[in-house]
């Protein structure tokens, strides 16, 4: 197979020669320039001399006094003169992103030549005088007309005035804006075109023939360019097409649209002939993916399948180019040479993320009026690789923050050396947060200043990276020093996101060697013997998106302008041009249906499924599927695990050791989560969250009705109902004794600091407060009453029966309150979620089961232990303050049959015998070394569980 570059190479030297030094060759872009150097060497065996290469916008730059501005300066600079043309009051900040739409239509109307007077002209004046529009064809003509079918002056709407209006100033703004710009030398880059094509003389030019290859579709200044090179005898043309879509009889197809009225104006120096490979039969095949990575992961059966031992005749080609990082770890070790000629997404750095990450700090993670950081911007930026390598004291924050619950830090907490301290100053002001960004990336870069045996292809990217983020933002900083652009913070942080995510890294490395894995773009007059198109999905091929406009559709059309069209048809010619010297072809694409992606195959595929005479073969990717087979999971009680559980509840060897209700409720829902906790000592890690989850919530509760009463009882232990009637008025006392738990509990914060409460947490406190204010009302029914204890800890010592030997251990826990009236000592356990559970009988406390009332055997374990402790009638409760409204109600535990009447247990006495000895044989199964850990049968209790992820039940 000979390249289309070969092709020209070999008819260019037979017609010019070796001296070719007053030669300029110009492409679409510059990348086939390299292979093509090193085509025409070959057609020499003696020194040649080479000709200039240059794409055509280079060309247009060279033939150019002005220069190309900066992006954000000449919105800024279109900005100015419509304010001054419209009188209007809108900020640069509103105007930023449609300029640059409006500069996208100036830019399109300038390199097709269009008379802006014309189009920009009242559209009432250009309604009644449509007929004298002589440049207009047929088809143009009817544009217009459909137009104004469309969009009827005289039927007015609020948006459709606001159009017309900005519409009539549009002539003017164009005019003010290029006498601006040629006043300050510079232009965009349709202007410049326009400039260069109405001052050309061809006779002027520097070299002698200026041979075009590679084209495709022409706006109308390179159409007047090529056309008076042309008729200077200063020009060679060579299109790239194939006669399967530049012949088609039965319709005009869109691949050959442009190339077909190209020929007829700029004929081709190379014979049909050459043209004739797309009919020839090829392997072409059609494969499905489930996914977007499942097409990278097949990249190495095909390498294996297809990789010739001269690599550049294989390429791969990303019609999504996020695909690049998946490809790149795909590629396998057979491969020797790969050319990558993508830009690396400067978005995908570390520099990215860094950057996004302390705006969002200065921004949104700052708040002005306390002074303060939120958690999860600290957070954020702590745990980025750039943090944690310049300061030493970044992790250790970072736990620190997370252990006492900080939310909101103040910058003072947070500057435990020279670079926290730099980082965590509060900066405000564009000018302020440029400067700040500036000043960290020259911290970071001393992270790259010397090299070393890690130093690999991506330490060298993002090394560049760094380098390019720094330009980039020092040409924001001068722009806002200049007073150019002054836009609000967030519109900056918009700004540079956008400039910064639309940036690419170059791979450097020699291009005319290797495997080629590129975007559709850069395959432009490069063709390949062995080809793999992965994503080539609609709307990634054409691609999506980019259509808009403040011009109206209809308008452009009839124009000359770009339209949906154009874009249609210069794709397709890209995949029509790109496969037709192939003789391997694997077009793949993704059948997922998820995000903005439809799971459908480009219009090109099924094109090309349709007009090709050949088989073509469909296959498709299928994940292996291995059903993970869940093993039972049951931890053997060894002497090692034995001893481990003993050393941590034997009194004897650590005198602090207790076991609690939890753990063995913990016990009694599944023996293994029991192990995991108490045994393994394994624990969830910590971490900050802005929500409450329902045992935080508890927690402030309990925290809350702990303050409450010790003030009630601050003086005498007796509550009097007189008490709770004077607090129950009092909202502010109440909601500062909630204020302090959050404090305390949440914030972590000083007491006399207030509370910064965000919209859920301030619901969460009122919430709190209603449940406290139900707690004194309910209890005002009850009084009075004597307080005994809040937040109690109780415990009592026992000796369990072992293999090993007797056993002594130590019971016990929180009582969250005691209180007593005449003989009745209460045992009240406050629960601020959920629904009481019925008792049956004591054996139902200690059989595991769905349903199992383990609060109630929490209260009735402390119930035990109280009741060998004091000399009163102990009653066991459980407070359900969201149910406790009723004046009836009453928290005091319930047993009896189903559907039989239940009778409160007002005097444990009557079950604690029963209850003891099953606590006891529990006790020694615990210790039994021929019971092991093992899984619950009960899925229920796998829910919520912390260890889920580790017993995969």
């Amino acid at each position: 197979m000979k390249t289309f570059l070969q092709l020209v190479a070999h008819d260019l030297y037979n017609k010019i020669g070796n001296d070719l030094s007053r030669v300029a060759i110009v492409f679409p872009n510059k990348r086939a320039s390299l292979f093509f150097n090193e085509h025409l060497a070959d057609e020499s065996d003696r020194p040649l001399w080479s000709p200039a290469y240059v794409s055509i916008s280079e060309l247009f730059q060279q033939l150019s006094p002005q220069k190309l501005g900066d992006p954000i300066g000449l919105v800024c600079e279109l900005y100015n003169v419509f304010r001054e043309e419209t009188q209007s009051e809108e900020s640069l900040d509103d105007f930023y992103f449609w300029g640059e739409l409006l500069i996208s239509d100036f830019d399109d109307a300038d390199k097709n030549l269009v008379d802006a007077g014309r189009l920009f002209s009242n559209l009432q004046e250009l309604k009644n005088i449509m007929e004298g529009f002589d440049f207009l064809d047929e088809e143009q003509e009817a544009a217009i007309r459909q137009f104004f079918q469309n969009f009827s002056i005289e039927r007015h709407t609020e948006l459709k005035q606001k159009f017309i209006s900005l519409w009539d100033k549009l002539g003017n703004i164009y005019q003010r804006y290029r006498e601006n710009l040629t006043k300050r030398g510079i232009a965009y880059e349709g202007m410049l075109y326009r400039n260069v094509i109405e001052q050309l003389a061809p006779g002027t030019l520097k070299y002698d023939k200026y041979v075009f290859v590679g084209f495709n579709v022409l706006n109308k200044v390179e159409t007047a360019f090529f056309t008076q090179l042309r008729d200077a005898d200063k020009a060679l043309f060579y299109w790239d097409y194939d006669l399967f879509y530049t012949h088609q009889t039965e319709f005009r197809h869109e691949a050959g649209e442009f190339i077909n009225r190209n020929l007829l104006l700029f004929p081709n120096e190379l014979p049909e002939s050459y043209f004739d490979c797309l009919r020839h039969p090829k392997q072409v095949r059609f494969i499905s993916a489930p996914t977007e990575n499942a097409q990278a992961r097949y990249l190495p059966q095909w390498v294996r399948e297809h990789l010739t031992p001269n690599e550049k005749e294989n390429a791969v080609v990303l019609c999504n180019e996020a695909l690049l990082l998946p490809v790149l770890h795909s590629i396998p070790t057979e491969v020797q040479n790969v050319n990558i000629t993508m830009g690396f997404p400067l978005a995908q750095t570390p520099v990215y993320s860094f950057v996004n990450a302390v705006l969002e700090l200065q921004t949104t993670g700052y708040r002005s009026d306390t002074g303060r950081y939120t958690y999860q911007a600290v957070q954020t930026i702590l745990k980025h690789p750039y943090t944690r390598q310049l300061s030493k004291q970044a992790e250790l924050l970072e736990r620190e923050l997370t252990k006492t619950n900080r939310f909101y830090p103040l910058p003072s907490e947070l500057k435990k050396d020279d670079f926290l301290a730099l980082l965590f100053t509060p900066r405000n002001g564009n000018h302020e947060l440029c400067s700040y960004l500036i000043e960290l990336l020259k911290e970071v870069s001393a992270l790259y200043r010397q090299k070393n045996e890690h130093d690999d292809i991506f330490n060298q990217l993002y090394r560049e990276s760094l380098f390019k983020s720094y330009t980039m933002i020092n040409r924001l900083l001068s722009l806002i020093e200049s007073g150019e652009l002054q836009v609000r913070v967030d519109t900056l942080k918009r700004l540079l996101n956008k400039i910064l995510s639309a940036a690419n890294i170059p791979f450097h490395g020699e291009p005319a060697i290797g495997m080629q894995v590129m975007g559709v773009l850069e395959t432009r007059n490069l063709d390949f013997k062995n080809l793999i198109l992965l994503s080539l999905n609609e709307g990634q091929l054409p691609k999506s998106g980019g259509d808009s406009s403040f011009i109206p559709y209809n308008l452009r059309k009839a124009f000359g302008m770009t339209t949906i069209e154009h874009k249609n048809a210069v794709y397709a010619y890209y995949f029509y041009r790109l496969i037709q010297r192939a003789e391997n072809i694997t077009l793949l694409y993704n059948t997922s249906s998820e995000g903005l992606n439809r799971g459908e195959w480009s219009r090109f595929m099924l094109q090309f499924l349709l007009e090709w005479p050949h088989d073509i073969s469909r296959e498709y990717l299928e994940a292996g599927q291995s059903p993970q087979a869940t093993t039972e999971i049951s931890i053997e009680k060894t002497p090692e695990i034995l001893d481990r559980l003993r050393a941590s509840t034997d009194i004897t060897r650590n005198p602090n050791a207790i076991l609690s209700p939890s753990a063995l409720n913990a016990y009694l829902d599944c023996r293994l989560r029991f192990y995991f906790r108490y045994v393994a000592r394994l624990k969830t890690p910590d971490e900050v969250s802005a929500d409450i989850d329902s045992a935080l919530f508890g927690t402030i509760f309990h925290r809350s009705a702990e303050l409450t009463y010790e003030a009630l009882t601050a003086h005498s232990k007796e509550i009097q109902k007189e008490d709770l009637e004077r607090l129950l008025r009092n909202d502010t006392q109440l909601q500062g004794y909630v204020d302090r738990a959050f404090k305390e509990e949440f914030f972590h914060v000083a007491l006399d600091e207030k509370p910064e409460y965000n919209g859920l947490q301030l619901i969460n406190s009122k919430v709190i407060a209603s449940y406290l204010r139900q707690l004194l009302r309910n209890d005002l029914q009850y009084a009075p009453f004597q307080m005994v204890g809040m937040e109690k800890k109780v415990e009592e010592e026992m000796v369990i029966a072992t293999a090993e030997g007797d056993l002594r251990i130590k019971i016990g826990g929180t009582i969250d309150r005691l209180d007593s009236k005449e003989d009745t000592l209460r045992i009240v356990d406050y629960k601020t979620g959920g629904s009481p559970k019925a008792l049956t009988n004591i054996e139902q406390l200690f059989t595991p089961a769905d349903g199992r009332p383990n609060y109630i055997f929490q209260t009735f374990l402390y119930a035990a232990i109280m009741s060998r402790k004091q000399p009163l009638k102990v009653a066991p409760a459980l407070l359900y303050i969201h149910r406790a409204a009723s004046e009836s109600y009453s928290p005091v535990v319930e047993m009896g049959e189903p559907r039989q009447p239940k009778l409160p247990v007002d005097n444990f006495a009557v079950l604690e015998s029963e209850f003891r000895n099953r606590l006891q044989t529990l006790l020694v199964e615990i210790y039994d070394k021929n019971e092991a850990f093992t899984q619950t049968e009960n899925a229920k209790a796998c829910e919520y569980c912390d260890f889920k992820a580790l017993c995969l039940k």
